[in-house]
């Protein structure tokens, strides 16, 4: 795991940012992956909104034969999610929470977006932050620890607002999976939205849009 702070690919707005999005990408992408994304939400210029997107470190994966990859932590289609690892990069993740924070924004001003194994990520700091965020924006992904989610959750964000986007034909991660994210969550009191599209395991035009809209409702509502 890399040491220090991770390297960012950084969007700042042209005034004084209100809010922020700690944007995670998937497993072999880097920070720039998404960084096409941010025109395409068209956010209004009264909602000025900071974009992060961190590099994973580079680590050895099992699902890529053991060759190395930027990852948030190692991944084997068989055995699931490394959770050593993960708890690794909840760490990292916090350090760039608290970075924002010391820059002036408030932590519930700040929002986790993450797709695919970032969404897994997302979810893991999102849930369990002990002070409260702002969203939880989970794409093509799934929950790590959906069973222990009702004892584990913290209370700062069990009413975090959620929006889990998938494909209907994901062939990398079923929808399934990220249906039952949402079944979780909806079972435990979050306020959660699903929304699918006919995709694969990638992002659409409909879906930003939607993605868009829910930012402007979720970041526009500061208090």
């Amino acid at each position: 795991m890399l040491a220090g702070p991770l390297p960012t690919v950084e969007i700042n707005p042209a005034i004084a940012p209100v809010a922020v999005v700690i944007w995670l990408h998937g497993l072999g992408a880097d920070g720039h992956d998404f960084e096409p994304i941010v025109p395409q939400l068209r956010l209004p210029d009264d909602l000025p909104v900071r974009f992060v997107f961190p590099h994973a470190p580079e680590m050895s994966v099992t699902a890529f034969g053991g060759q190395r990859a930027r990852a948030w932590f190692d991944f084997d289609p068989g055995g699931g999610a490394d959770t050593a690892g993960l708890k690794k990069s909840v760490a990292k993740i916090h350090d760039l929470i608290q970075n924002e924070i010391d820059n002036g924004i408030p932590a519930q001003h700040i929002l986790l977006a993450g797709f695919s194994q970032g969404g897994v990520l997302a979810f893991q700091v999102a849930l369990h932050y002990p002070k409260r965020l702002a969203g939880i924006l989970a794409l093509s992904t799934f929950l790590a620890d959906g069973s222990s989610l009702g004892s584990a959750q913290a209370a700062a964000n069990a009413k975090i607002p959620v929006l889990i986007c998938h494909g209907q034909s994901d062939m990398v991660l079923p929808m399934t999976l990220g249906k039952a994210a949402f079944t979780s969550l909806k079972n435990a009191g979050y306020p959660v939205e699903w929304r699918e599209y006919p995709m694969g395991h990638e992002v659409c035009l409909e879906e930003i849009q939607e993605v868009s809209r829910w930012l402007q409702s979720v970041l526009g509502a500061r208090d």
